[in-house]
C-alpha cells in the first residue's frame, strides 16, 4: 500500500477503505508518512469530503493512535460532556457535579484554554491545591468512591489528532467538517464514556458562526459517535454573547459555585440545567423533561454543590475556597467601563471580549504562556439590556495596569447600541440525537 495511491484516490473523489485510512493514520503518527503527503491528504479531504463510514473509520483510527481509557469497570452510566468552545463557558464546573449527584459516573478529561476560549483545566487549577494530573489508579479510585473526577488530558491521548490538527492549522484545511468532527469525537471515544453530550456552540464567540453550520457539525459528530457504539446527544447553544457574567478563571469558578447554590446569571443557569438534563436522560434512558426536575432538585438540595466540594477535596484542592469564594485572591487593579450613550445593547462580539480577557492576562496565545488566574472581565450589562450614558457596562481585572486601555477599547468597540429594544436571544437552538 502506498500513500501516493491513497492521496490520488481521495483527490479523485474515491471512497477510502478502512485499511487505507488506518494505514494513513498509523503511518503519520509514527512519522513514516511525511508532512507533505499528510497535508496533501487533508487537502484532498477538504475538497472531496468523506462518507459517514470513512469519517467514522478516521475517528476510530485517531482514537486508537494513543491511550484509550476503559471505563467499563465503572458501569454503564459513564457520561462525558464536551463543548466546542466559547467565552465564559464554565458549564462543566456546574453540570459535572449535578450529573454525579444524580447517579451518573463522570470520569472526565478536559483541556486547557487557547486563544479566546477558556479551558476547564485552567479554571480548576485556579483553586489552590487542586491537582489536574492523577495517576490511573488514583483517578479510577476517586470515581468509584465519589462518582466524579475531572483531570487534564493524557499526553498520549489521540497523538494522531495532535499532529493532524497542527498540520491543518498551517495548511488552510481546518474548516473541513469530517476533519473537525473526527478531531473532536476521537478524543471523546478515547476518554471511554458510554454517554456523550456535546455542547455545540455557535455565534461570534464560537468556531461555528451560524446555527446552520453548528447543526451540520452536530449531526456529523452524533452520527460518528452512534456508529462507534456510543450514546450521543448534541445541544446547539448560542455563543454570540458570553455565557454568564464572568470571564476569567477564578471569576468563572465563583460564578459556577453561585449556580450550584441556586443563584447565578439566568442564561448560565438555563443552559446548565438543560445540558445536565440531557446527561441524566442519556444515562437513565428517559426524556429531558423527566430529568429536569431531578436536576433542579440536585441543586436546591445542595447535593450538586457537595459533589463539587467532594471532588475538589479529593483532588487536593482547598475546599475553604469553595465554601467561601471571597477567600480567592483579587487582581491588583480593577477598572469600570462606562457606557458612552443611552440605548439598548443590541450585540456584543463574544470573540472580541474573549480576546480582551486574554489581553488582561486571563488566557494564553500559546500553550506555553502563563495565566493570571485572577484576571478577567465582569459584564455588568449584556445584549438586550437597557443602558444610560455613564452606566457601568463592564469591570476589568488585571495585575498589569498598562493592559487596561487596550481591553477597554476592544470591549467598547465590539458593543452595538440602538434606541430600539432587540429581540430576546435564543439560548438553545436545537437538540440532535
Amino acid at each position: 500500500m502506498r500513500m501516493y495511491d491513497i492521496i490520488k484516490k481521495k483527490r479523485d473523489g474515491g471512497e477510502l477503505s478502512t485499511e487505507e485510512i488506518e494505514f494513513f493514520v498509523e503511518g503519520y503518527t509514527k512519522g513514516e508518512i511525511p508532512d507533505y503527503q499528510a497535508s496533501a491528504m487533508t487537502m484532498a479531504v477538504f475538497f472531496q469530503g468523506m462518507t459517514p463510514r470513512e469519517t467514522t473509520d478516521l475517528t476510530l483510527a485517531m482514537a486508537r493512535s494513543g491511550d484509550m481509557l476503559d471505563l467499563s469497570v465503572l458501569g454503564d452510566k459513564t457520561v462525558d460532556k464536551h463543548s466546542t468552545g466559547g467565552v465564559g463557558d464554565k458549564v462543566t464546573l456546574v453540570v459535572a457535579p449535578i450529573a454525579a449527584a444524580l447517579g451518573c459516573t463522570v470520569a472526565k478529561m478536559s483541556g486547557r484554554g487557547l486563544g479566546h476560549t477558556g479551558g476547564t483545566v485552567d479554571k480548576l487549577e485556579s483553586i489552590p491545591g487542586f491537582k489536574v494530573e492523577l495517576g490511573a489508579d488514583e483517578f479510577f479510585s476517586q470515581v468509584k468512591d465519589i462518582g466524579i473526577s475531572v483531570i487534564g488530558q493524557s499526553s498520549n491521548l489521540t497523538p494522531a489528532d495532535k499532529k493532524l490538527y497542527a498540520l491543518r492549522d498551517v495548511t488552510a484545511s481546518v474548516e473541513s467538517l469530517p476533519l473537525i468532527a473526527s478531531s473532536i469525537i476521537s478524543k471523546k471515544l478515547a476518554g471511554g464514556s458510554q454517554h456523550i453530550v456535546l455542547d455545540v456552540t455557535c455565534g461570534s464567540g464560537a468556531f461555528m458562526k451560524t446555527p446552520e453550520a453548528a447543526e451540520e457539525l452536530a449531526k456529523a459528530m452524533v452520527e460518528i459517535g452512534n456508529m462507534a457504539g456510543r450514546h450521543m446527544t448534541a445541544v446547539i447553544t448560542n455563543m454570540d454573547t458570553p455565557l454568564g457574567i464572568n470571564i476569567g478563571n477564578i471569576l468563572e469558578v465563583k460564578e459556577a459555585i453561585e449556580v450550584l447554590l441556586g443563584g447565578g446569571p439566568s442564561d448560565l443557569r438555563y443552559v446548565c440545567t438543560e445540558i445536565a438534563s440531557y446527561m441524566y436522560a442519556s444515562c437513565f434512558d428517559c426524556s429531558a423533561d423527566e430529568a429536569r426536575p431531578k436536576v433542579l432538585e440536585a441543586i436546591s438540595s445542595g447535593a450538586a454543590f457537595q459533589k463539587l466540594r467532594a471532588m475538589v477535596g479529593a483532588q487536593g484542592g482547598d475546599v475553604r475556597y469553595i465554601d467561601d469564594p471571597s477567600l480567592f485572591e483579587s487582581s491588583k487593579y480593577s477598572y469600570e467601563i462606562k457606557c458612552p450613550e443611552d440605548g439598548y445593547i443590541t450585540s456584543m462580539n463574544a470573540e472580541t471580549i474573549g480576546i480582551a480577557s486574554v489581553v488582561l492576562g486571563a488566557g494564553r496565545a500559546t500553550l506555553e504562556d502563563s495565566i493570571d488566574y485572577k484576571a478577567g472581565i465582569s459584564l455588568i450589562k449584556k445584549t438586550g439590556d437597557r443602558v444610560n450614558a455613564g452606566d457601568t457596562i463592564a469591570i476589568l481585572y488585571t495585575d498589569d495596569e498598562s493592559k487596561i486601555p487596550e481591553a477597554r477599547d476592544m470591549i467598547l468597540g465590539c458593543m452595538k447600541l440602538s434606541l430600539t429594544e432587540p429581540e430576546e436571544e435564543t439560548l438553545i437552538y436545537k437538540v440532535i440525537k
